[in-house]
């Protein structure tokens, strides 16, 4: 009862203080002052302009947000309007028929919001820049094409086409054009005090959601014109449908037992369990555990995902974030798994160096004993982030014999050079730089101090008698500015103007490749490719830089076979996002292809997976390697949950696909980071890393556009006796009639020598394979073919065709030499 009237005190208190509050702001004789810029005479405002500023329920962006969108989607509607006279595609009415019904209706409603905030509200129709894709933006003036919208050239040339051709420019546009409105939904809401009036956020969501569901149907029908088999493959883990152009699958091996989680081993994210409880819930469980948003977005604390593969005679690495796997391989037969290493610590990529693996190391968690518990503490003499060293001379148990821990830990690695007493190495670090307490010269991005570990590479050295005794003996500044100095001397990030890609800062290398008898390594710098001078491996020197307004993220670099070509990969979005959607740019996470011409870089072209990927299956640019046919310029490559692609990019500017392999997503509802992670050719069959599937055995199977002869050759090459992710050789190949056959094809498939030249060639040379095998001579084939040699022309003078006739020429006479 002592309670009562004390809470009845307070709220009489509470009553009076509010009441005059009331009367204060109602009755106000205090000056209300408004400061103008330095130097400037402050002014005095009434109440009612002070009400006016102090009014906030909407912003600038919510109104510059409602114009722009109103010229949006008036776009669509006239691309709308365009599909009654130019097809008769029924789903192509039904998508044109929404967009006219909802669009109209969301303009009527827009400009409705911007009159009665006294805001201006244009009327697209009777803004002529409209109609090219250049929307007014009301008091803004005219401004450039916004997020989606289609071009005056694209508009043009979809009013010009019809049929077949009109429906597939149309969805590609608008799903295109969907995916804008979408983008400048997310712009807005990320603005500070946007969105703030309730009919403004219901409206954006709305938005949102609207465009999501259309692009889902829109790609739909958009698959069904298309005639690639890759397109809307049957998603599932160990199920998953598969397509294929000119590669089989010879085996799939899963992940070795402790490489995944046996309760999840595809990596789903787990249910959220039911709101409430007792039985209610429990009846819940089931249907909220497959409902949208009923999962979890956190991922695990140990990582599963098998990395980069390395070889070294008949042994295979595989890395893994978890450690890695040791395998025999055997020409057409199964790889046979002999070692599984337990070593945490992520990314988990490999080389091989005579006796010894070495494996990057950059997650926080990793430890110096390899334990599975993690680092808990910001500093600890516990945690290993750097490069491991590993004795596999008893691949059966190998040893942690070195360590090397770095600033930024070990991203990705490349042998520079080995010989009997040691091997450099240049380690790439990209992730956060540790504390100076834990790591002694780690200096973080304090402005002005030229000790930061950003703007590096390190230059490790490994002792071969000694491991342990493993250093970095260099860390250094090769995005330095020649001019100035300044060691933050390349692109400092940011987009490249209106319509270009948001480019990383180049503060490190994701990948290094070294290409050692050119004295050449190409780096894939985050926001450069850079050639270095490599001649003396322990001082690196830039040569070249170039940059490109498509590129995210240059993430990896591959040389030709002889070194004077490069090919860069942009991994936009980082590998773990649909970067191959039919709505994304087909320069924009691709190949960017450059010609080396006197030690500078010279762009020739782009290549992107051909196939459009849904939003379930991360898809982007990542790891290959060369196909050594003679004569061509091949390579595999992997693309996530995009697949294998074959490319043959013998014409700089021309790279196009010649086979593929491709599964169906992972999970039909769910996004789950797997896919291919490295592809490379070895032995004459390619092996394939899947982050979540295990391991892939693939071979190439003769075409139209590689010959039997061809993929043979590639087979025959030597490659050397250990192969490394980023360490690049050339490869030679033996004097041999199926090698000769191979050059044949090519000058056939490009018509360049004469069939009643070719035809008797490749009969004598299917003799010639015989003799050679089999160690016999033949005096006379022998004549055969040298004459073949000196006989041999084209009228073509390209590159191509030269540098063929002068090695078939080359091969015959040492073919004949053999026979004599």
């Amino acid at each position: 009862m002592a309670k009562g009237p004390r809470r009845t005190v307070s709220l009489l208190m509470g009553c009076s203080f509010f009441a005059l509050i009331g009367s204060v702001a109602m009755a106000q004789d205090v000056p209300i002052v408004q400061p103008g810029a330095p130097g400037q005479v402050s002014r005095t405002l009434s109440a009612e302009d002070a009400a006016r500023i102090a009014h906030n329920r909407y912003s600038s962006d919510d109104v510059r947000f409602m114009q722009d969108m109103i010229h949006h989607h008036y776009q669509a509607v006239q691309m709308a309007e365009l599909v009654r006279e130019r097809t008769n595609n029924p789903a192509l009415t039904e998508v044109a028929g929404r967009i006219n019904a909802s669009q109209a209706d969301e303009i009527a409603f827009m400009q409705q919001w911007l009159r009665e905030r006294g805001e201006s509200a244009p009327n697209p129709a009777e803004d002529h820049s409209a109609h090219h894709g250049h929307g007014g933006h009301g008091s803004h003036g005219a401004a450039p094409t916004m997020a989606g919208m289609a071009t005056p050239a694209q508009m043009a040339a979809l009013a010009a086409a019809s049929g077949v051709a009109f429906d597939r420019q149309f969805l590609e546009l608008m799903i295109a054009h969907h995916a804008g409105a979408i983008q400048m939904v997310e712009d807005l809401l990320k603005r500070s005090g946007s969105a703030y009036d309730p009919m403004l956020f219901q409206f954006v969501n709305d938005v949102n959601n609207d465009q999501k569901a259309e692009i889902g149907r829109m790609t739909t029908v958009l698959r069904q014109l298309a005639e690639d088999p890759r397109l809307g493959l049957k998603a599932g883990f160990a199920d998953a449908e598969q397509a294929s152009r000119n590669l089989t699958l010879l085996a799939n091996l899963p992940k070795p037992a402790g490489f995944f989680d046996p309760e999840n081993p595809a990596g789903l994210p787990m249910p959220l369990p039911p709101k409430g409880e007792g039985a209610a819930a429990a009846e819940r469980s089931e249907s909220a555990s497959n409902q949208e948003g009923q999962f979890s977005k956190r991922g695990p604390f140990l990582n599963f995902a098998n990395t980069d593969i390395a070889f070294s005679g008949d042994l295979m690495a595989v890395g893994n974030y978890h450690g890695f796997n040791l395998f025999r391989v055997v020409q057409n037969a199964q790889p046979q798994l002999i070692a599984s290493v337990v070593c945490p610590g992520g990314q988990g990529d490999v080389s091989i160096v005579g006796n010894f693996l070495l494996m990057s190391v950059e997650q926080t968690s990793g430890r110096v004993d390899c334990g599975r518990q993690g680092v808990a503490e910001r500093v600890s003499t516990d945690r290993f982030r750097g490069l491991r060293i590993f004795d596999i001379s008893n691949p059966q148990q190998p040893r942690q014999v070195g360590q090397v821990q770095t600033c930024r830990g070990s991203h990705t690695h490349s042998i520079v050079k080995s010989d009997e007493r040691s091997i450099i190495v240049f380690n790439s670090g990209t992730s956060s730089i540790r504390p100076e307490e834990e790591l002694a010269g780690c200096v973080g991005p304090v402005a002005g101090d030229d000790r930061t570990a950003l703007f590096r590479i390190d230059v490790i050295e490994i002792p071969v008698a000694n491991p342990e005794r493993a250093r970095i003996i260099d860390s250094p500044t090769v995005f330095a500015d020649d001019a100035s100095g300044r060691i933050a001397g390349l692109w400092q990030g940011g987009n490249h103007g209106e319509g270009t890609q948001d480019t990383a800062r180049t503060d490190h290398c994701h990948d290094i490749t070294v290409f050692p008898t050119g004295n050449l390594a190409a780096g894939a710098c985050s926001g450069n490719g850079v050639i270095f001078d490599i001649t003396d491996p322990r001082a690196p020197k830039r040569i070249d830089a170039v940059s490109d307004k498509g590129f995210a993220y240059w993430h990896s670099a591959t040389f030709n076979n002889d070194g004077t070509k490069v090919l860069f990969t942009d991994e936009w979005g980082g590998g773990a996002r649909p970067r191959c959607r039919v709505q994304d740019p087909l320069t924009w996470g691709a190949n960017a292809i450059y010609d080396i011409v006197d030690g500078k870089l010279e762009f020739k072209g782009y290549y992107k997976l051909p196939a459009a990927q849904n939003e379930t299956e991360n898809c982007v640019a990542h790891n290959g390697s060369i196909v050594p046919v003679p004569g061509r310029d091949i390579m595999v490559q992997a693309w996530y949950q995009g697949g294998l692609s074959v490319l043959d990019f013998t014409d700089s500017a021309n790279a196009h696909e010649i086979a593929y392999f491709d599964r169906g997503p992972i999970d039909e509802k769910h996004a789950i980071l797997g896919g291919y992670w490295s592809a490379y050719f070895y032995g004459g069959q390619i092996y394939a890393s899947e982050i979540v599937r295990g391991l892939d055995v693939l071979a190439l199977q003769p075409s139209d556009q590689l010959s039997a002869a061809e993929i043979a050759a590639a087979a025959m090459a030597d490659q050397g006796l250990t192969f490394n992710p980023q360490q690049q050789f050339p490869v030679k190949w033996p004097d041999h009639p199926v090698v000769a056959q191979a050059y044949v094809d090519q000058l056939s498939r490009a018509n360049a020598v004469s069939t009643e030249v070719l035809q008797p060639l490749t009969q004598a040379l299917t003799r010639a394979t015989a003799s050679v095998d089999g160690g016999t001579k033949d005096a006379a084939l022998a004549g055969q073919l040298q004459a073949f040699a000196g006989q041999l022309t084209s009228s073509q003078t390209d590159a191509a065709t030269t540098r063929r006739l002068s090695a078939l020429k080359a091969q015959l006479t040492a073919i004949a030499a053999k026979l004599s």
